[in-house]
């Protein structure tokens, strides 16, 4: 069990963050129509999975806005936005924002997801959720990078991220 804080106080984290070089955990989440996506879907593809809580707070607002910006600039790349936020709510935002670069997923159903990537919040008041997290996967699903935000409420680290990929 990991330990990271929201807002100083501290929040216990289900699970074991992937590592890098193993082989990331397959799942099955909620795309936009209710559809069910796998890990398989995005095969061949380099994959940064935004890992957040909600696209309701302004953190998680703000990374999804600049994992939008920055894969532009990357080849063979998907941005993998995923939060409990139903697919609705996820369209709704992503289309007021403007942002056509990430796909979201939600944990609607594929609830193990929490526990195989290491980020589900065990207590406090965001119990059920998942912490903040950046796991970035080559074109084989391999863990190229995995960062579990020490604090929920901070943005990951973008230029770790990225750097990953190049």
């Amino acid at each position: 069990m990991a330990q990271v804080t929201l807002k100083g106080s501290p929040v216990q984290v289900n699970g074991t963050l992937p590592t890098p070089g193993s082989q990331a955990p397959d799942f099955t989440l909620v795309a936009e129509g209710l559809a069910d996506k796998s890990l398989k879907d995005y095969a061949g593809q380099r994959k940064v999975l935004n890992i957040f809580p909600s696209v309701d707070t302004p953190t998680c607002a703000s990374s999804v806005r600049a994992f939008n910006e920055k894969v532009v600039a990357l080849e063979n790349t998907v941005v993998l936005c995923i939060s409990a936020d139903l697919p609705f709510a996820q369209a709704r935002f992503c289309g007021a924002e403007g942002l056509e670069n990430v796909k979201n997923l939600s944990t609607l159903r594929g609830r193990e997801f929490h526990t195989n990537y290491g980020v589900e919040i065990a207590d406090g008041p965001l119990a059920g959720l998942t912490a903040r997290a950046v796991v970035v996967l080559d074109e084989n699903d391999t863990v190229l990078h995995a960062q579990l935000v020490g604090e929920i409420a901070e943005e990951p680290s973008y230029a770790d991220a990225l750097a990953a990929l190049k």
